[in-house]
């Protein structure tokens, strides 16, 4: 079993209100070998929302309002849900301040990118979970 950011099965769940659909997450979900999860939702961030950037391990929203804690809350629920579905491979939206493995946006808006993981791949690679992009797959 696989947990996968519920944006990538579809679901209108990013900061803007989109998806960002990707066939083959899709079909693992219709084919019950996945579940989605939107750690920032789980954490209580409305969709649409602000768009929101790690700096400095803080999560910050483009206004400058600091989500850190929902991003954090998010990410345990989401890891729960990863737990209890015995999940041990993750596919997560690349450069995400939640789901990003390896890269992420570095906090200025300015589309820059630096080396690093979101608040819950972070989470996820602590608990052994073995994490791929939408472009590894």
């Amino acid at each position: 079993m696989k947990i996968v950011s519920a944006c990538l099965a579809g679901i209108k769940c990013r900061w803007d209100g989109k998806a960002r659909p990707c066939l083959k997450v899709i079909e693992l979900v219709k084919q019950g070998k996945a579940i989605p999860v939107c750690p920032e939702q789980l954490g209580g961030l409305t969709t649409p929302r602000t768009p929101a950037e790690q700096k400095n391990d803080k999560i910050f929203t483009k206004d400058g309002k600091d989500v850190t804690a929902q991003f954090e809350r998010g990410a345990e629920e989401a890891l729960k849900i990863a737990k209890l579905a015995n999940c041990n491979e993750a596919i997560v939206k690349s450069k995400s301040s939640s789901c990003g493995s390896g890269k992420v946006y570095d906090g200025t808006f300015s589309g820059k990118l630096i080396n690093g993981d979101g608040v819950f791949a972070k989470i996820l690679k602590k608990n052994n979970i073995k994490l791929f992009t939408e472009n590894e797959i």
